[in-house]
């Protein structure tokens, strides 16, 4: 076996650190892996260490001693060693890999790019429908499986505890198509488990509320204001909490009348007229033609919309808003519908609770399919026990196998052997550890992004490659905190908080969820995960500019900001229980997503295409031998998309000729 490269050694901490970094625990010994400060955006990855991209071989790479991905800290998601690669191919570099390429000699039925949910589904499908002697070979740039369904685990205590570090959710699994519903089956997934594995009742149990944290910075003064959470907005005690907060009398006013409206503030329209005008009208507006907001009212309501769209009330349609049941809303009767807008508009009342939630989120949907394409690298047999399941990684890409997990791989090139029309196979060019090779199939699923797709095939028609590049996937950043104890949260009868002006837009406890082995913390003397959102957003641009911004900024953010902005942030909202960042603090993991969310349609920005024309309809054509996934194909940010879409993708390949 060779020989693993070796890794290079972070620098010591600073040893002059302020008294303010000590007094946050920022001299403290976690594990810290952002040794080149976010600079790598800036340096050529042929400059970078090569042990730094991956061992040579996979063996080597995920043999004994080597580290266990779901259990590294610091920059994590869109790490480092992930996008360099492909950077350089977005820059011109592409024939400077091609020149270095060796040719091999392994051939594959099918390779599928992206190793995320989509792509594990299509890797499924594909093996569904050819026969479990199927040939199939999986790539991702990432030293993990899952795409961002991403698992971050820690050990606190000697107790193991996970977290979510991406996809969150199986949302309204009602509603899944029948494929998608089937592929749960197919994996062992009984939704029905979480109504008694989601503890519903646990923190309202304990009295326990969100709350809503004005900082000094935007507000006036630091303000920590219990029982006014995005929750409770229609709370009776709303008015008395507002009466405390650090307003003005007409801000808190204008807050009191969006909260306690029960009318229809559009009365005297008609339905179709309401949901044009709410459609091509923001939420911001809304709220100041309708309820007379003042701009300190509007600052704290600036970033309700971050978490699911990833810009601010400026750049959502009020009726996406309606739809999700936001404040002022609630008196508005637009019917059944349809709806004109082309974004995300759910049902006002969905029909199911918000618990299907593995302990790592999405995370296990991804190992389960993992265990059903290679059954001996993911021990156990059911959905209860893949949380606590320990993957052997070194058994992803073993020689000989049916279905193979390639990691730390960057497609750089897809095309077919002859013209797609006719050709029998194609080849797909691959970066890994500093070396290029290249592999043929007889077909490829895009599974990537949509926007990497132009670049590594260019043989798309040009109309195809443009509509690839219409959507901006969303930045964001996905932290976990693990703490020594919540009790600062117990003190101050809180679970979570809401944040407006602070650089995490908000923040909460885990999710109440026991499965199987795993345990949830029962006590606010136990260790427990608190989660952390942010999104880089420029307000007053249009979306998809505000996205392309996003990227740039998280790219050129180091972990030592992520962590310096998160202690002070936490020991200003949670001091007044006790809580101190130096101590209570053991490990963070920020998941740091500039390529984020798929590209939903918004109708402020985007035009209403007819069917058929819609910039992810026209992208995901499939060409010859080669065919697109993805939740991007959906324009669609859920993991159904993802498995919708897959399915969509290996059905279209069955067309194409035999190889």
């Amino acid at each position: 076996m060779p020989r693993r490269p070796s890794r290079p050694t972070p620098p010591r901490r600073d040893q002059s650190l302020s008294p303010e970094d000590r007094a946050l625990g920022m001299d403290r010994d976690i594990p810290r892996r952002d040794f080149l400060n976010g600079v790598a955006i800036a340096v050529g990855a042929s400059l970078l260490p090569r042990g730094l991209f991956g061992a040579r071989e996979s063996a080597a790479q995920f043999g004994a001693g080597a580290p266990y991905p779901p259990a590294l800290t610091g920059l994590r998601g869109s790490h480092l060693g992930s996008f360099e690669v492909m950077h350089r191919v977005k820059d011109g570099r592409l024939d400077d890999f091609l020149r270095a390429a060796r040719r091999t000699d392994e051939s594959y039925d099918l390779v599928v790019v992206g190793g995320g949910i989509s792509g594990l589904a299509a890797a499924h499908f594909f093996q569904e429908q050819q026969g479990a002697n199927a040939r199939i070979l999986i790539l991702d740039n990432h030293d993990d499986f899952g795409g961002h369904a991403k698992r971050n685990e820690f050990r606190v205590n000697g107790r193991l505890l996970v977290g979510y570090g991406g996809s969150q959710s199986i949302e309204n699994p009602g509603r899944y198509s029948s494929v998608a519903r089937a592929l749960l089956s197919d994996l062992g997934i009984d939704t029905g488990v979480f109504y008694h594995a989601f503890d519903r009742t646990f923190y309202r149990s304990r009295g326990l509320s969100g709350a809503l944290f004005l900082d000094r910075e935007t507000f006036g003064t630091d303000r920590l204001l219990p029982g006014m959470g995005r929750e409770s907005w229609s709370s009776p005690n709303v008015e008395a909490v507002l009466r405390q907060a650090p307003l003005p009398a007409e801000a808190r006013e204008a807050l009191s009348r969006v909260f306690r409206e029960q009318g229809d503030p559009l009365r005297g329209m008609d339905i179709e007229a309401k949901k044009i005008w709410l459609a091509h009208t923001s939420y911001r507006q809304y709220l100041i033609e309708k309820f007379q907001a003042p701009e300190e009212a509007l600052r704290v309501l600036q970033p309700l919309t971050h978490d699911l769209y990833g810009v601010g009330i400026e750049a959502v349609p009020a009726l996406d808003c309606w739809g999700l049941g936001f404040p002022g809303m609630s008196g508005i009767d637009l019917g059944p519908g349809p709806y004109p807008g082309i974004g995300l508009t759910p049902a006002p009342h969905p029909e199911e609770p918000y618990i299907f939630h593995f302990p790592d989120g999405n995370a296990s949907i991804a190992r389960l399919l993992v265990r059903k394409l290679i059954p001996d690298a993911v021990p156990g047999a059911t959905m209860k026990d893949v949380v606590t399941s320990r993957i052997d990684y070194g058994r992803l890409d073993r020689p000989g196998a049916r279905c193979r997990i390639r990691l730390n791989s960057t497609a750089i090139q897809v095309r077919h052997q002859g013209s797609p029309s006719d050709s029998r196979g194609v080849e797909v060019t691959y970066v890994q550890g500093g070396r290029t090779r290249v592999i043929q199939a007889g077909g490829a699923v895009l599974a990537c992004w949509n926007s990497v797709a132009p670049y590594i095939c260019p043989e798309l028609p040009k109309v195809q490659r443009e509509a690839l590049r219409y959507g901006v996937k969303v930045p964001l950043v996905y932290t976990n905190v693990a703490l020594r104890t919540w009790q600062a949260f117990e003190r101050l009868k809180i679970h979570g908080f809401y944040s407006p002006g602070c650089y995490f837009s908000n923040g909460s406890l885990d999710f109440p969820v026991s499965l199987g082995d795993y345990r949830f913390s029962r006590g606010p003397e136990e260790p427990i995960v608190l989660h952390l959102l942010r999104t880089p957003c420029r307000p007053g641009l249009p979306s998809r500019e505000q996205h392309r911004a996003g990227h740039v900024e998280l790219l050129e953010t180091s972990f030592e900001t992520f962590e310096r902005r998160l202690r002070d942030q936490l020991a200003r909202i949670l001091g007044a229980g006790g809580f101190d960042p130096a101590r209570d603090i053991a490990a963070i993991t920020v998941n740091r997503w500039p390529h984020g969310y798929a590209y939903e349609y918004n109708s402020l920005w985007d035009p209403l295409w007819k069917p058929g024309e819609a910039p992810c309809e026209i992208g995901r054509r499939p060409l010859g031998r080669i065919t697109v996934a993805n939740s991007d194909a959906g324009a669609y940010a859920y993991a159904n998309s993802a498995i919708d879409q897959a399915y969509r993708a290996v059905s279209e390949l069955k067309a194409a000729p035999p190889s």
